[in-house]
């Protein structure tokens, strides 16, 4: 790989080098997924989904080129995962700054603890396997919001 898409790869996976952070870079890579969150949650469904699909087949691919690069499985300054994750948790999800920081919440707890089968989807070697598990961490937060909502509701 030439050095420019080395400096990219490392860019996007470290989350803007969010993912650099001396203490609970995840977190700081989830918080940059907010802020990403904020500049996109008036693009629609449609819009929304596709800068969703656009992290993840980038983050996937820029994931992989930086463990590569490092020599490590899922390495600890990589969180474009959890960016896209994040995204994930609050797609279909109603604006309100309660979302947003449950989601935050929600999500940061199933990222750590890897409820079944997420812990499994780390085994899958290269950028899938780094963004699979936090991909599936979105969509259970997703889950946990959705059906927040509708009981709220009743």
């Amino acid at each position: 790989m030439n050095k420019t898409l080395d400096k990219i790869a490392l860019f996007i996976a470290q989350g803007a080098y969010s993912g650099r952070a001396p203490i609970a870079p995840g977190t700081a890579g989830t918080v940059v997924g907010i802020l990403l969150y904020l500049l996109i949650k008036d693009l629609g469904a449609f819009g929304y989904g596709a800068v969703c699909a656009a992290v993840i087949a980038i983050g996937t691919w820029a994931a992989g080129c930086v463990d590569r690069m490092y020599g490590t499985k899922d390495n600890s300054t990589i969180v474009i995962d959890e960016i896209a994750g994040y995204l994930l948790a609050l797609f279909f999800i109603p604006f309100s700054w309660g979302n947003v920081a449950a989601g935050f919440l929600i999500f940061r707890a199933f990222d750590i603890v890897k409820p079944w089968p997420l812990r499994r989807f780390e085994r899958i070697p290269g950028g899938p396997g780094v963004m699979l598990d936090d991909l599936g961490a979105g969509v259970y937060t997703n889950a946990v919001l959705q059906i927040a909502a509708l009981a709220l509701k009743q």
